[in-house]
């Protein structure tokens, strides 16, 4: 898991947890990593942002060491990367080009475990559930269809 931070065409920030299963973040190349877009509340916030203002930064966070990562650089979002089909469930595949990698003081950060993997992350030969919140009213009728 990370947090990736972004901002808009204004620089208005924004930060979005994102999740998968081990692995899910991967080195592509000298100074590149990629990782899967999944389903999500489809406010496309973190991605519509680096569609107009593509800097990106990149929080990796080990609760269990501890210890903690940061990547800045530069995000492009494609439909169409030969990744995606190396990732399960996958609906975009955001490709980052590191600028700068540095790991932080890991000072504050609280020791914890993973106890679960979550049930909603993407997995082969695996369906996962519909979230609750997808079911509501006020969020069905306007989330993207088959979303």
């Amino acid at each position: 898991m990370f947090f990736l931070a972004t901002a808009d065409a204004a620089g208005q920030p924004d930060c979005s947890y994102k999740g998968g299963l081990p692995g899910f973040v991967r080195v592509t190349g000298p100074g590149e990593l990629a990782f899967p877009s999944y389903d999500g509340n489809g406010m496309f916030r973190s991605l519509g942002n680096v569609r107009v203002n593509p800097a990106v930064g990149l929080l990796f966070l080990d609760f269990e060491q501890p210890r903690r990562l940061r990547v800045l650089g530069t995000a492009v979002v494609a439909e169409d990367d030969p990744l995606r089909a190396q990732f399960e469930g996958a609906q975009l595949v955001v490709r980052v080009r590191a600028e700068r990698i540095f790991p932080n003081c890991p000072r504050y950060i609280h020791r914890m475990q993973v106890v679960e993997l979550s049930a909603y992350a993407p997995r082969p030969e695996y369906e996962p559930p519909v979230p609750a919140w997808k079911e509501m009213p006020a969020f069905k009728d306007v989330l993207p269809k088959g979303g």
